[in-house]
């Protein structure tokens, strides 16, 4: 019973000091996304650019330490017709605020591929994200990332290995 007490007491201050620190928020960004070859691959290799939407939860740790993770829709891959995928992403980032409104941060990342079956592509890969944050009011910021790919975005059959660049330039609002 004990024990079972302890359990219930520690769960509880944990909410309840962890819901006083939790923002919400959406974000905002254009992408440019390219992708990077371990042989020839293709000749031609134009960047993709488009537009990222998501939404993602802060959880502040300490007054300068935080984790956010966001989940987003984002256009990647090369300006080809062949190379374009799509990915839900899920990055978890450890955000460190070093003074005022400026924050920067580093941590993994998970795509899910959301369109298109069979095409060549691995329908999951992993990537690092690192970021640069500057908040302009308490609700409104801006911010950079970079997602440097991992892991192979072609399908192991293929006798082709690339893996992915995006630059985001974005705009969070928290609300």
């Amino acid at each position: 019973m004990k024990k079972l007490f302890t359990l219930l007491l520690i769960g509880g201050m944990t909410t309840l000091s962890f819901s006083q620190d939790i923002n919400y928020g959406v974000h905002f960004a254009t992408n440019v996304s390219n992708m990077d070859y371990e042989v020839d691959g293709i000749r031609p290799n134009p960047h993709r650019n488009g537009f990222v939407f998501g939404a993602f939860v802060d959880f502040r740790l300490t007054e300068n330490l935080a984790v956010m993770t966001e989940l987003q829709y984002s256009p990647e891959g090369a300006n080809l017709q062949y190379y374009k995928t799509d990915y839900l992403n899920l990055p978890v980032i450890l955000n460190y605020n070093i003074f005022g409104g400026f924050k920067i941060g580093v941590g993994p990342q998970v795509g899910l591929k959301i369109h298109k079956h069979q095409d060549g592509f691995k329908n999951l890969v992993f990537s690092g994200v690192g970021l640069a944050e500057y908040m302009i009011t308490d609700e409104i910021g801006i911010d950079f990332r970079y997602i440097y790919g991992i892991s192979n975005v072609f399908d192991d059959e293929l006798n082709l290995k690339a893996t992915q660049g995006v630059m985001q330039f974005g705009f969070t609002y928290r609300l």
